[in-house]
Order: C-alpha cells, then sequence, then structure tokens
C-alpha cells in the first residue's frame, strides 16, 4: 500500500482530489491518504488513516472569519512537516490554495523533507503576481497545469488535462434557441460569497419577471442554512448543484468564476454577469491585466481565438443588457467554439495525476 500527504483545503481541490482516487480505486489500486482533506474521502474510499485537519475548518468568508485561520495555518504547517519528516510516503501533493501551499513546500524543503513535491492547479501568475514563479519552481519538483498556456510563464510545467473533464458527465450536443421563450429554462448563478451574491440578486431577480418557463437559481450546499443572503427566492426552484443545474437549464446568467467553464464545456448558452466593489474592481483592474474575466473567453483568447460569450461588468449589468444580450444570442457561433474549446483542453486530467503520484 502506497501513502501519499496532501494538502486539498478548497472544496474544488477535494473534488478534483476524489477524481484522482477514483481512478486509483478503479486501477485496483491500494493507498492511503496523510494531511488535509475532506473526511467524506475516508468512508468512500475505506482509507486507513484519517485527515490531520479536514479541508471544512480552513473555510471561512470575510476578515473576522480569516484571522484566526492564519494562526491555524502556521500552525498545521508545522504539523505537515513534522507529519512528512516521520512518513514513508514519497510524494506530497499540493493542490491550489497558493496562500498555503507555497509557504508549506518551502518549510518542507527547509525541513530537508525527502518527498517529491507535486503541484497540481498552478497560481494564475498570468493574471497577476508573475513573481511567484521562480519561487514556486524553485520550491515543487512537479508542476502539473491544467491550463494548456501555463507553459508560457512556467519553464517546468506539464499540462496534464482539465478536471472539469473528469468531473463533467453529461455534454450537450443540441441547439435549444427553437424553443419559444415560455418553455426555457433559466438558469441563474448569482456566485457562493455574501457580497457578490448582494450585489447580483437584485438583478438576477428583476431579470427573471422576463421569463415564463421554469426558473433554477443555484445555491451551494454551504449556503443552504443562510439563504437570507439571497433575498427573496420564492420565484425559483433552487438547485444544490451548479453542473446539475447548468445541465438542465437552456440559458444562464452566471458570476465570473468556475461556473463560466463549466457552462461552456457542458453546452449551456451564458452570459457573464459580475459587481465587485468599486475599490476591489479599481484594484484588480490596476493589476491584472486581461481582456477578459472568464476562464472560457480567457482560454480562447491566449488560443487567439475570439471571445466565447458575453461579459457585463460593474456598471454594465443591468437588466436591460442582460436581456438584450439573451436576446440576441448566436447560438451556432457558441457551440462552434465550446467545440474549439474541448479540443484546446484535450482531456481530463486525472488518470495522467494519479499516474503521476503513483509512480513518484
Amino acid at each position: 500500500m502506497k501513502s501519499f500527504l496532501v494538502s486539498a483545503l478548497e472544496p474544488s481541490a477535494n473534488l478534483h482530489l476524489r477524481e484522482i482516487l477514483l481512478v486509483l480505486k478503479q486501477q485496483g489500486k491500494e493507498f492511503d491518504l496523510l494531511g488535509i482533506y475532506d473526511e467524506a474521502l475516508c468512508e468512500e474510499f475505506k482509507l486507513k488513516s484519517r485527515p490531520l485537519y479536514s479541508s471544512h475548518e480552513f473555510s471561512a468568508m470575510g476578515f473576522v472569519e480569516v484571522l484566526p485561520l492564519i494562526f491555524k495555518a502556521k500552525r498545521a504547517i508545522k504539523e505537515l512537516v513534522s507529519l512528512a519528516k516521520n512518513s514513508d510516503a514519497t510524494s506530497f501533493l499540493c493542490i491550489d490554495s497558493p496562500a498555503f501551499n507555497i509557504p508549506l513546500a518551502k518549510a518542507l524543503n527547509k525541513a530537508k523533507a525527502r518527498q517529491k513535491k507535486i503541484y497540481y492547479i498552478l497560481p494564475q501568475v498570468w493574471a497577476w503576481k508573475k513573481g511567484r514563479i521562480p519561487v514556486i519552481e524553485a520550491n515543487f519538483d512537479i508542476l502539473a497545469s491544467i491550463l494548456p498556456f501555463d507553459d508560457k510563464f512556467f519553464s517546468k510545467s506539464t499540462y496534464v488535462g482539465h478536471p472539469l473533464l473528469d468531473e463533467i458527465k453529461s455534454f450537450k450536443q443540441t441547439i435549444t434557441q427553437d424553443k419559444n421563450d415560455d418553455e426555457k429554462t433559466i438558469a441563474f448563478l448569482p456566485g457562493s460569497r455574501r457580497g457578490e451574491i448582494a450585489r447580483l440578486m437584485p438583478i438576477f431577480r428583476d431579470l427573471s419577471k422576463n421569463f415564463k418557463g421554469k426558473k433554477l437559481l443555484a445555491v451551494p450546499k454551504f449556503n443552504f442554512s443562510k439563504l437570507d443572503i439571497y433575498g427573496d427566492t420564492s420565484e425559483f426552484d433552487l438547485r444544490d448543484d451548479a453542473v446539475l443545474a447548468l445541465n438542465e437549464a437552456d440559458f444562464a446568467f452566471i458570476c465570473s468564476g468556475t461556473a463560466t467553464l463549466q457552462a461552456a464545456l457542458i453546452g449551456t448558452p451564458f452570459v457573464l454577469a459580475y459587481k465587485a466593489k468599486k475599490l476591489d474592481y479599481l484594484i484588480a483592474k490596476a493589476f491584472v491585466k486581461l481582456k477578459y474575466i472568464g476562464l472560457a473567453n480567457i482560454m480562447l483568447d491566449f488560443a487567439k481565438n475570439e471571445s466565447l460569450h458575453p461579459e457585463f461588468i460593474q456598471e454594465a449589468v443591468t437588466v436591460k443588457n442582460l436581456y438584450e444580450a439573451y436576446k440576441n444570442y448566436d447560438y451556432k457561433e457558441f457551440f462552434a467554439k465550446v467545440s474549439f474549446l474541448k479540443e484546446y483542453l484535450k482531456s481530463g486530467c486525472a488518470k495522467n495525476l494519479a499516474q503521476i503520484l503513483y509512480e513518484t
């Protein structure tokens, strides 16, 4: 049996980790995990060990909640280093979370821990903080990239595929613009953070009045206990899974984030809408030099292709603009670019990561 050290703090990181473990299980490999991950994986994969910390212990929103986690993170790094030095594991898989995983890799190197350090899902240095590049390359042994253009910035990154092509199980092949508006199912994905929800939901609520068919509101499971942050949801059918909501929908209005790429790959036409605090937006605009904020549009731009979907940002996020974008949508062009995007990403990455992890 092989043991792997893992640092998976985010819910998305654990979703990606689960796909890797499923591959190992299907291949008949025996394994155990050590480190930080979702304890639900213990039961699903009959793991021998329990996590040093559950990933849920590092979930927070807002400065008041984050501040105590800074001290917990420092303590966790010390304990992970100690665990690594006393473990026979040969690799340490760090998934995303650069604010935690880069200091962790530095600490492991300083302590001369013998494990090969694998960084899976590299920081978006192409957007900002390019100064991280030499630090990352000096402290990690293997850089497993999920974006084909990462090698323009990292000299030793290896593109392994994209995890969404593992996690999305159903892809649309038909165009739905021939349906009557009253027959269409429209999905609204206002994000997961309190601030972005507060800024988008009033607009989405007014926008929804233009549609007579089924209206879905995607609410992450961890927000179901605080539905009040969404305001009045009586006009919507709630869904706790963005992928299922996007599969069900004929069209979607989405806050920026992973959901935009999920919609693109699933084949659900959509419009991106994003509103930030004015100060946050001005700071981001000063440091982030990109033409687009949607992941699919960013990828297509790097591939020297035209954008996939409309983007409305800040004051441009109005009911009128969003509805007109819906009415004037070019479905044929959307599906053509979705096909290109899938070819560009090539495949999922779980099999490649499982091989790297087991053979390192």
